[in-house]
């Protein structure tokens, strides 16, 4: 009986995580510019690859490969939206553009002093 509930647990993990990145895959080639398309490579693509990263080390069975998958999973969820942050900078300090149908640019008054 435990080991359905956990084969169910672990396919559902797989297919959620499955879910998010096949979103993050969707949102790098249909969002506009490079700040949305990091936006969804950051965050979707970030808890796709969490979830599958925990269902592998629930699948194995083995303690000590599931504290190596959780630890991994936190520190991808830690240093994930850091990088995106860094990146966008980057990208707005080199110039690239936002999308010509974006309704606010909330760093308009701070471009000076990037």
């Amino acid at each position: 009986m435990i080991e359905l509930v956990l084969a169910i647990l672990i396919a559902t993990l797989i297919l959620v995580g499955a879910a998010f990145a096949l979103v993050a895959a969707i949102g790098l080639n249909r969002l506009p510019d490079v700040y949305t398309r990091m936006h969804a490579a950051s965050k979707a693509g970030t808890v796709g690859s969490g979830l599958m990263l925990i269902a592998v080390g629930l699948h194995a069975g083995d303690v000590a490969t599931l504290a190596r998958a959780l630890a991994g999973f936190f520190f991808f969820v830690l240093t994930a939206p850091i990088s995106a942050h860094l990146l966008a900078m980057a990208a707005l300090k080199m110039g690239y553009p936002l999308a010509s149908h974006t309704v606010r640019d909330e760093m308009q008054n701070h471009r000076e002093a990037i």
